[in-house]
């Protein structure tokens, strides 16, 4: 019996790719953990070759020593800060976990809560059940284990992405159909340039929003000060929601000497919230890429409840991505084409066009 050919055809050319695409999404589901620590990899690259470049321009000793001596400096720069002040935050952060119950405590009792100390354990068991990539392994020790490898991993990964970028660039470029690497090419130097802005954006962000708070609550004779203003420099990287989660347990500590401190820690947090907001922000969304707030909130929680909990951290930087891809692979190429909203109205009924 002869095959039919229209439905070897339709087999060719849509079962097949249909579900080529059905499995390289589910492959690509499976690996999304992964996914993310690469793209931390690249993020933590483009940080490496801004300052890479700046050096390369004005000394002219090459790329790869201009590289090095960044890799240097922020591995000197990291462990200068550990022998200055990390025995003391490392002492306050033990500090804070020893009176963290007693704040649970106080704090449930304020907001009418009969176990909280219990109530907090389920959340935290929630939020770390699926952040580990070592599954055969339990308990608190797994989270820091895998933590750690994570984080060599991504160091290791965004200085080899740093030494030769144009080579992983070009090999990812040469992946794509020959049609779509002009605009292939074009998309990765728009993303990368947003990515780098925001990237400076954020840092100066975090240093800024640590410094004033660790100064803020010296002021305020807040316990635990140098701690607690790490925390809000280090959450500051989540926008929105890094700040809020930063100021819980600045709040818990104010509460436990009493609610006026309460009151004069939370203005503190607000007034430098607003700060931030009216400075840095702005100059972010000046350069890098516009995102409304609530945008940004939204991305926040739908990357979180989709990723886990690395999309959160992940969250603003994948959303900077999004916006950027939506806007030079479709949003320009839709003016291009003629299509945008300011010319339909121009247009004549077909009714019109025929007479």
């Amino acid at each position: 019996m002869a095959e039919n050919p229209r439905s070897a055809g339709f087999a060719t050319g849509v079962l097949l790719p249909s579900a080529a695409l059905i499995i390289a999404g589910l492959l690509l589901w499976q690996l999304r953990h992964l996914l993310l620590l690469g793209f931390a990899a690249a993020l933590l690259a483009i940080a490496f070759s801004s300052l890479a470049k700046i050096i390369d321009e004005r000394s002219g000793i090459g790329w790869y020593l201009s590289l090095l001596v960044v890799v240097v400096a922020v591995i000197s720069g990291v462990a200068g800060f550990s022998s200055l002040l990390g025995a003391q935050v490392t002492g306050e952060i033990t500090q804070l976990a020893r009176r963290a119950p007693d704040l649970a405590i106080s704090i449930g009792n304020w907001l009418g809560l009969e176990d909280p100390w219990r109530w907090l354990e389920q959340q935290a068991r929630r939020v770390f059940r699926d952040m580990s990539l070592l599954q055969g392994i339990s308990g608190v020790s797994s989270v820091v284990y895998s933590t750690l490898i994570e984080t060599l991993l991504v160091v290791a990964g965004g200085i080899y992405l740093a030494a030769r970028p144009a080579v992983y660039r070009g090999g990812f470029l040469r992946l794509l159909p020959p049609n779509w690497r002009s605009r292939g090419a074009s998309a990765t130097s728009e993303v990368a340039r947003a990515l780098r802005i925001w990237l400076l954006g954020q840092f100066l962000a975090m240093i800024a929003v640590g410094v004033l708070t660790t100064l803020g609550l010296f002021a305020l004779g807040i316990p635990s000060a140098i701690a607690l203003g790490f925390l809000a420099g280090l959450l500051e990287f989540v926008p929105y929601v890094g700040p809020v989660i930063s100021a819980v347990p600045a709040l818990a500590v104010g509460l436990a000497e009493s609610p006026t401190k309460a009151a004069l820690v939370f203005a503190l947090y607000f007034a430098i919230q607003q700060a931030e907001g009216l400075f840095i922000a702005p100059m972010i969304q000046r350069k890098a890429v516009d995102l409304p707030p609530a945008l940004a909130v939204f991305a926040i929680i739908a990357f979180g409840i989709i990723l886990g909990p690395m999309g959160v951290v992940l969250a603003a930087p994948l959303t900077v991505l999004s916006v950027v891809l939506v806007k030079v692979l479709w949003l320009e190429e839709t003016q291009h084409n003629g299509d945008r909203p300011d010319r339909v109205s121009d247009r004549k009924p077909a009714s019109e066009t025929g007479r």
